[in-house]
C-alpha cells in the first residue's frame, strides 16, 4: 500500500457504504471462486494454465493464481513483466512483438534477471531484431505467434509458422520455444487443425516444440477441445465482467469486480447522474450500446459518459429509483481497463473492506 497519505482510500474494517467514490471493489469470495473454478477445469483436463496479469496488474493476485496451481504468468508488455519479476515471478511470457532499442535493452536486462522469460514474434523483422540484440547476450526464448482466426497478430499459415520457427532456431542468441495463438471464440476445431498441422511440419523438420500456448478468456472453456495445446492463457476470468456474462462464461453473481459510484444529481425523474465517467468505467463498449450494468436496477441504462460523469436513463425502471447521495454498484463492460484507471483496488467480504492492494503495474503499457 502506498505511503502517500492522499492515496489512502480505505482500510480493513471500513464499510463499503463509507467509501469515497468512484471506486472499484473486489469481492474476495467471488475472486477466490473464479480462481478455483478455472484452475480446477484446467487440472481436470491436464492443461497447464498461465494466467494473464493485465487484468489485475497486482502481484498478490498473481501469487494467489500460482498458489492455486497456475504454471507461470503472462504479461503483455515489458514494463509489466519488470514489476512481476521484481515481485519474485520467474516464469514470464510476454505476448507482444518487441521492437526498438529502448525496449530491447530493457528486455535483455530482464532476461538476465529471471530464468524463464519468453517472448513472441510473427515476422522475420522481429526475429532478426531480437537476434541482433541477443547474439552476444544470454539467449532469449521466442515463440512463433500464429493467427488461427482471431485476426490480430500472427503468421497466417502453418507453413509460415514452421519457416519462422526455423529462422528462430538458427538465429544467434535465440532459442525456439514453441507456438502461440489467440483465437476467436468458438473456433477450437480451426485452432486444433492449424496447430496440429504446424506440429507435424515441425516434426518433419526435426525442430522440437516445447510449448503450444492457446489463449483467451472468451475461449477458456474450449481449452480441452484443442489437445495440441500444452497450456492455456486467460486473464479476465479472475474478475469477470459484463462481456463475459454475455458470452455465457459466468453469471452476474460471478462478477467479482463492481465499480462503486454515487448519484450526484437527479435533474429529471428519469435521469440520474453519477460520479463515475470514462475515467472510472472506461468508454469500452465491446459491442454493447451502453456502459455497464447497474446492480439492482436491471432496466437502468448508462447512456453516456463524460470524463467525470455517467448519465443513467431510469425511464424503464419500476419501483424505487436511486436518489441523490445513494451509492450504486456497476458491473463494467471490461474489467481489464478499469484496473488501469486506479492506483489501488479495494477488496471486501460481505460489504466490509478486507485489504487494499496497489495496482502495481498500472500505466505500464510499453
Amino acid at each position: 500500500m502506498s505511503d502517500n497519505p492522499f492515496a489512502v482510500v480505505a482500510k480493513p474494517g471500513d464499510k463499503l457504504g463509507e467509501l469515497s467514490t468512484p471506486r472499484p471493489i473486489i469481492d474476495e469470495d467471488g475472486l477466490a471462486a473464479n480462481i478455483a473454478r478455472v484452475q480446477s477445469y484446467m487440472d481436470s483436463h491436464g492443461i497447464a494454465f498461465r494466467p494473464h496479469i493485465k487484468t489485475h496488474k497486482i502481484p498478490a493476485l498473481a501469487a494467489e493464481q500460482v498458489a492455486a496451481g497456475a504454471k507461470g504468468i503472462n504479461c503483455q508488455k515489458i514494463s509489466e513483466a519488470e514489476v512481476f519479476a521484481a515481485a519474485g515471478f520467474d516464469d514470464i511470457l510476454i505476448t507482444f512483438n518487441i521492437l526498438g532499442p529502448q525496449k530491447l535493452e530493457r528486455l535483455a536486462a530482464l532476461n538476465e534477471r529471471i530464468g524463464g522469460l519468453k517472448v513472441v514474434a510473427d515476422s522475420a523483422v522481429t526475429v532478426d531484431g531480437l537476434s541482433d540484440w541477443f547474439s552476444a547476450r544470454k539467449p532469449l526464448v521466442v515463440l512463433v505467434e500464429c493467427d488461427t482466426g482471431g485476426g490480430r497478430c500472427g503468421v497466417q499459415t502453418p507453413e509460415e509458422a514452421v519457416s519462422l520457427a526455423g529462422r528462430i532456431d538458427k538465429a544467434p542468441g535465440l532459442s525456439f520455444g514453441g507456438l502461440l495463438n489467440y483465437p476467436k471464440p468458438g473456433a477450437a476445431k480451426e485452432v486444433q487443425s492449424f496447430l496440429s498441422s504446424a506440429l507435424a511440419l515441425l516434426e518433419n523438420e526435426g525442430i522440437a516444440c516445447p510449448i503450444v500456448s492457446n489463449g483467451g478468456t472468451p475461449s477458456l472453456f474450449e481449452a480441452h477441445l484443442v489437445p495440441a495445446a500444452t497450456e492455456h492463457r486467460a486473464g479476465t476470468y479472475i474478475y469477470n465482467d459484463r462481456s463475459m456474462v454475455r458470452a455465457g462464461h459466468c453469471s452476474f453473481d460471478e462478477c467479482a469486480m463492481h465499480v462503486l459510484a454515487t448519484v450526484v444529481s437527479r435533474p429529471t425523474p428519469d435521469r440520474a447522474v453519477i460520479d463515475a465517467g470514462s475515467k472510472a468505467l472506461t468508454s469500452d463498449l465491446l459491442g454493447f450500446s451502453d456502459f455497464g450494468s447497474v446492480v439492482g436496477y436491471p432496466d437502468a441504462v448508462i447512456t453516456g459518459l463524460s470524463e467525470e460523469h455517467g448519465v443513467i436513463d431510469l425511464s424503464k425502471c419500476s419501483g424505487d429509483r436511486p436518489a441523490i447521495g445513494d451509492k450504486i454498484r456497476i458491473v463494467p463492460n471490461h474489467t481489464c481497463v478499469v484496473s488501469n484507471l486506479f492506483d489501488t483496488m479495494v477488496f471486501h467480504r460481505d460489504g466490509v473492506v478486507t485489504r487494499v492492494e496497489d495496482v502495481a503495474a498500472r500505466g505500464l503499457v510499453w
